[in-house]
């Protein structure tokens, strides 16, 4: 086989001109990836800054702004303090309140969210006007009610429609509880929601569920009772919904107040009482303890919890019988015959009598062309100052208050308490009227002698409290400046005027109470005396007291001397108000009583009866010697 002949030409490789390779150029790469590399060093200290900015210099404030979005914390109202009897019963607590809160600050349209849940949970005109008024007055953080006192189905509904309702909440807290309703209503009192001026002296009033006190015990002493408040940290998820509790620290409860009220005789006082318009207080005449003070008619102080309705505080405030007001301490009263004791211890003291002077009383007194009668037409003969108190004679104390003069009247009734401020723990607290000439003067009068004859039994411008009178003839039984009080103890803390017999002694002569409360002696037990109705039917126990009619409008000399002159044919706002003030045991004063019957006509035979009762109750219960068992029932006492 023959191979084919070689041409002589190359192979077109051969032919092609032989290239060298490229070489990259050193410097440029070097430029372009310190570019990159600087770009990414830049972009990472950015981040690097930015993360370190983030975890380290404001790790904290994040962290804290992270679990504010995780969490919800609120200022949690304290419970309120609780009020009891010197028993221990329990005259104002507190009972479980479910309720719908808002959080203004967790919703973005505070209008919408009210608008459904008052479609879910009715809310009236009130419950409207006052969520407008908090969301106007309340810091976006506080919660706002929108409903208190939820019913089991309120809240189901509530929890059905959580996503709608964004900011709302169902809370449980407290409502004031007074167990014995009109009982103790004027000295316990009641509380309210905060106004205004109460959100303004303190921010934590703005709290849902606190309250402010608006009378009694609660007015004065509201600081004590309210407490500290406490906290709650909730878990919500994006919408605001609650998912949970993180953390709760509970507040301090206000304190716990013990009165010196003993419940069950304040129950015995009302019941005797009965549909009167009158008050009666008994009192420690050895300590100036009130152990039952009443005053008739009451009302209900948990309505005022709630809000009170305008029809209701309609009935109230038209009533003439003035239930809303505490008549033992704002009611005022001529104080009629139960002056006399201050009047002959002003003649006494001022040297203007001694207890053996005599006057001579025909059944009138006429002095400047002007004729006073004595309550007895026929008048009482010649008699002492203990007879005349026995007698309760008009003519002898006209005649006394004449000689011993006003301003010796006025030092002495001051001194036992008349006509002064008494500073108990309640408010609204008025002060009789001791009328001297300058006082006169002062109103733009001018003073003549038969204001001076009005005064010395009681009459014209003289005016008293029951609690006066109370602290009065406790004064004439102890001999000592005994301050009244209703605080026995605070928590573990007693008060320091509950100390027996610790009261400085009276400025009065020992020989002239003695006069004084003989007289009073002979006024319930001697034959003669004003108030035999009043005499104790308990064995070896003797009790002093006096009587007083005060009367309201001006019978004419006329009508007094016909004969036939009767007030209870009156209508019942002109007739006297019947008085009586008694103490007991005689021999060693324990207990003092005071009770002023509105229109009741005669002490003697309306007041005089209720003292004996009041009296002897006490006596038999003995509540400061503590006889009967400690928390004894209300209805026990009936």
């Amino acid at each position: 086989m023959k191979l084919p002949k070689f041409s002589g030409r190359k192979p077109i490789s051969r032919l092609m001109p032989r290239r060298e390779p490229i070489k990259p150029s050193r410097g440029i790469f070097t430029r372009r990836a310190l570019v990159v590399l600087a770009a990414q060093a830049g972009v990472l200290g950015v981040l690097g800054q930015r993360l370190y900015n983030l975890q380290v210099v404001d790790g904290d404030r994040l962290k804290q702004l992270a679990v504010r979005n995780r969490t919800s914390k609120r200022l949690l109202a304290p419970a309120r303090g609780t009020i009891n009897d010197r028993f221990g019963v329990q005259l104002a607590g507190n009972k479980v309140n479910w309720r719908a809160l808002l959080m203004p600050e967790e919703t973005t349209d505070i209008s919408a969210v009210i608008s459904r849940f008052a479609q879910i949970v009715p809310l009236d005109d009130r419950d409207h006007a006052r969520i407008e008024r908090d969301l106007r007055h309340m810091r976006k953080y506080v919660p706002v009610s929108l409903k208190d006192f939820l019913t089991w189905d309120d809240m189901a509904r509530i929890e059905l429609n959580a996503p709608s309702l964004p900011g709302v909440f169902v809370d449980i807290g407290s409502t004031r509880l007074y167990p014995l309703g009109p009982l103790l209503a004027h000295i316990v009192g009641y509380v309210a929601p905060p106004n205004e001026h109460d959100v303004a002296s303190s921010p934590m009033m703005a709290l849902p569920g606190m309250r402010a006190g608006r009378a009694g015990i609660e007015q004065t002493q509201d600081a004590l009772l309210r407490g500290e408040p406490g906290s709650v940290e909730m878990e919500v998820n994006s919408l605001g919904r609650v998912m949970g509790e993180i953390d709760r620290e509970e507040g301090r409860q206000g304190d716990e107040l013990t009165l010196t009220i003993d419940a069950g005789l304040q129950q015995m006082v009302l019941n005797r009482i009965a549909d009167q318009s009158a008050s009666a207080v008994v009192m420690d005449c050895r300590n100036g303890e009130v152990l039952a003070m009443v005053s008739t008619p009451s009302f209900d102080p948990s309505l005022f919890d709630s809000g009170v309705s305008h029809a209701q505080w309609i009935e109230w405030t038209d009533n003439v019988r003035t239930p809303l007001i505490n008549k033992a301490v704002s009611g005022v009263y001529p104080p009629g015959s139960t002056f006399k004791p201050a009047v002959g211890l002003a003649a006494l003291k001022s040297g203007a009598l001694s207890p053996e002077d005599r006057f001579s009383c025909p059944g009138y007194y006429d002095m400047g062309g002007v004729r006073f009668h004595c309550w007895s037409r026929w008048g009482h003969g010649t008699i002492n100052m203990r007879e005349a108190l026995m007698l309760s004679c008009d003519v002898y104390f006209y005649q006394a208050a004449r000689k011993a003069g006003m301003d010796p009247i006025k030092a002495v009734a001051n001194g036992f308490g008349l006509g002064t401020r008494l500073d108990i723990e309640l408010p609204h607290i008025r002060s009789g009227v001791i009328p001297t000439p300058d006082w006169r003067r002062e109103h733009g009068h001018h003073w003549n002698g038969g204001d001076t004859v009005n005064a010395g039994i009681g009459q014209g411008f003289v005016q008293v409290t029951p609690l006066e009178l109370a602290t009065y003839v406790s004064r004439i039984a102890s001999g000592r400046n005994v301050q009244p009080h209703l605080v026995r103890r605070v928590d573990d803390r007693s008060s320091d005027l509950g100390k027996l017999d610790a009261a400085a002694p009276l400025d009065i002569a020992p020989a002239h109470l003695e006069i004084i409360r003989g007289g009073m002696f002979d006024v319930v037990n001697a034959k003669r005396g004003t108030a035999p109705k009043a005499k104790l039917d308990l064995p070896n126990v003797q009790m002093a007291g006096k009587t007083g009619s005060a009367q309201v409008r001006r019978v004419s000399r006329a009508l007094r001397e016909s004969g036939h002159f009767n007030s209870m044919s009156l209508p019942w706002e002109e007739r006297p108000h019947a008085l009586f003030i008694c103490f007991a045991p005689f021999d060693a004063p324990r207990y003092a009583v005071s009770v002023v019957i509105e229109h009741g006509n005669a002490g003697a035979d309306a007041a005089a009866p209720l003292a004996r009762d009041i009296m002897t109750d006490v006596l038999t219960r003995d509540p400061v010697n503590h006889v009967h068992e400690p928390g004894q029932t209300v209805a026990d006492a009936e």
